[in-house]
């Protein structure tokens, strides 16, 4: 047994670390104050309380204790006590912890954990063949929730249930898949972003062997898996048992050692922002983001709002920069990350060497609200073309792929401080999300998205028409899951994402264009509510690519534009085409360019343009 007198472990690592031979556990925790820190478990003789063992300060200016228990192994429960002679003692979840034993249900009682479980990461067995991500610029994201993705009646499999869909996105021809926040979270359902415990997977969504068979079936298809974390705030729903006021310190009400100790903890979800400058804080949220890395094989990390890492309300938080940079400096070349902070700030794609944050893209709302603001009225007037030209040509350090753009996110389909905003087919007609115009608008916008200059991005059900106002909260509304059945009632819409995609990734050896850095908008006629656009890499046949989007209800037989050379264009793609649907009219088809410049091309030829309507041409 474990004598009372306990020496410090020489073995690395945070939390509840197994030992690689397999022989007992070393238990690390960083606590400031205390005057002697312990752990109790399932494994000490008696158990728990009485039983509980003491851990060794490090050395005498360490605020680090820790202890080598050779009795514990993988699967055994445990929690810290934190001992002062001036309060009664804290039983506390180690802020490593990597699996709970669950929580009670908000309607039946009061948020509370239960225990930490030991998890050995590293016994999952990986294919052998390594993933190879994907080019940056033929990247296309599938966002996702995996509380609202599928349900087969057993909430703790929804990661292993998920795979069940990867055929399907493979199908559909996405090549990466951004999954929202899925760690601890004291409410019933969330989209994830009140983290409560940083390492641990959400309970309802499985557990660390679960999510790391996930990534390996994905990457095993072909997709990159890449997933959301949140650093710029905790919870704030019940903390108490962790974080908040973790060794019983803390300074003018505020959350104690692992939170600011002033108005910078201040942010629109209570006081709960981490001390960026002290060490041991940057330290756990740089760990995190490492274990997804490096654990879990993640391909990449979304940072959500790094707008208030780098800054609060009181102005810049360098300490807060600083550890971005230090995260996307350890992150590997071959892993991704994306800010999502909607300012536009060059300054987090530029290099780190540059004084860059080094993040690889971020988010572009301004492409989301463009978008929104020229297919959502019913009035063709309301629409310019010109701010369509402005959202095309926009890019970050003169780089068109340091942007993800989109039409639809988790953010714009919910509900917001009692608004709803909805899906784009919902916000264009409410209650008839499946008329024509919801169909021919959507899916404009949606053709816009695959052919402009940037990383695309759908939200999950985008791809089958799906309406309404999304929520996480399908325990209590059952429409939050995704109606599977969409798939096949509006399998014509699926088809046209599907070709979209298919264009967009070159998968035909005619579209190369579509993943170059290059547009030139050679026409806006904001009249007839027209524009076209030449796409090119290298440039030459089934490299050039020319759209013509057509944002009105007005249908053209012969609409001529300028060409980029001589010949036949064929006809690639209309998203007025039949076969997605059969109040659609057919309007595209392949033309000839002759001689005679127009638009400021050398050549010039005949287009037809459905209603709200996009083509996709090239030679």
């Amino acid at each position: 047994m474990t004598p009372l007198i306990s020496k410090p472990s020489s073995l690395p690592g945070m939390g509840a670390s197994v030992n690689p031979n397999g022989d007992g556990v070393t238990f690390r925790v960083w606590v400031l104050y205390a005057d002697q820190v312990y752990v109790a478990g399932s494994f000490t003789n008696p158990p728990w309380n009485k039983g509980k063992i003491p851990l060794a300060r490090e050395d005498d200016e360490s605020n680090f204790w820790s202890v080598f228990v050779s009795e514990a192994k993988e699967q055994d429960q445990y929690k810290f006590v934190i001992s002062r002679k001036d309060q009664p003692d804290l039983w506390k979840l180690d802020p490593y912890c990597r699996q709970t034993t669950g929580h009670i249900d908000l309607r039946n009682g009061s948020p509370r954990y239960h225990n930490c479980v030991i998890i050995n990461p590293d016994v999952f067995k990986w294919d052998k063949k390594q993933f190879e991500m994907p080019p940056l610029n033929e990247l296309i994201i599938y966002e996702l929730h995996l509380g609202t993705f599928i349900n087969n009646g057993q909430p703790t499999r929804r990661f292993l249930d998920a795979i069940s869909k990867l055929d399907y996105l493979v199908e559909l021809g996405i090549n990466a898949i951004e999954i929202m926040p899925c760690t601890e979270f004291v409410t019933n359902t969330s989209m994830g972003y009140n983290p409560s415990l940083l390492f641990a997977i959400e309970n309802h969504y499985g557990e660390e062997r679960s999510v790391q068979r996930f990534v390996n079936e994905a990457n095993h298809r072909g997709i990159a898996v890449i997933f959301d974390v949140v650093y710029n705030h905790s919870g704030p729903d019940d903390l108490s048992e962790c974080f908040w006021r973790f060794d019983g310190w803390h300074k003018d009400g505020y959350g104690g050692i692992y939170f600011y100790q002033d108005n910078r903890a201040e942010t629109d979800f209570g006081a709960t922002r981490p001390d960026y400058g002290r060490y041991e804080v940057r330290q756990i949220l740089h760990d995190n983001a490492m274990m997804w890395l490096h654990e879990y094989h993640a391909d990449g990390l979304r940072l959500d709002s790094t707008i208030n890492i780098r800054r609060s309300r009181q102005g810049d938080l360098p300490d807060g920069w600083t550890l971005m940079q230090w995260i996307n400096k350890d992150k590997q070349s071959n892993r991704i990350t994306i800010a999502e902070d909607l300012e536009d700030n060059e300054w987090l794609t530029k290099k780190i060497d540059e004084g860059g944050a080094g993040f690889n893209f971020q988010w572009d709302i301004g492409f989301y609200k463009a978008i929104r603001n020229n297919v959502v009225p019913a009035e063709d007037q309301s629409r310019s073309m010109f701010s369509i030209s402005d959202i095309l040509t926009k890019r970050y350090n003169n780089d068109a792929f340091q942007r993800v753009i989109y039409t639809e996110s988790h953010d714009e389909v919910t509900e917001h401080f009692g608004v709803k905003l909805g899906r784009m087919p919902e916000k264009i007609w409410p209650g008839n999300a499946n008329s024509w115009p919801s169909r021919k608008r959507s899916t404009l916008a949606a053709a816009i998205l695959f052919t402009a200059p940037g990383v695309p991005m759908i939200f999950q059900g985008q791809e089958f028409l799906e309406c309404g106002t999304w929520t996480d909260n399908a325990d209590i509304n059952l429409n939050a899951m995704l109606d599977w059945t969409k798939v096949q009632k509006n399998n014509g819409i699926f088809q046209l994402y599907r070709d979209l995609i298919r264009c967009r990734r070159n998968q035909e050896k005619n579209t190369k264009g579509l993943m170059g850095q290059h547009i030139n908008i050679f026409h806006v006629n904001d009249e007839k509510k027209i524009i076209a656009y030449h796409r090119w890499t290298q440039g030459g046949k089934g490299d050039d690519v020319i759209v013509v989007a057509n944002f009105s209800t007005q249908s053209f037989d012969s609409y001529t534009i300028g060409f980029p050379s001589l010949g036949t264009w064929e006809l690639r793609f209309d998203s007025d085409s039949k076969k997605y649907s059969n109040d659609f009219n057919n309007k595209g088809y392949t033309t000839t360019a002759g001689e005679g410049e127009y638009h400021g091309l050398q050549y010039h030829g005949n287009v037809g343009l459905g209603p709200y309507s996009l083509i996709i041409l090239s030679q």
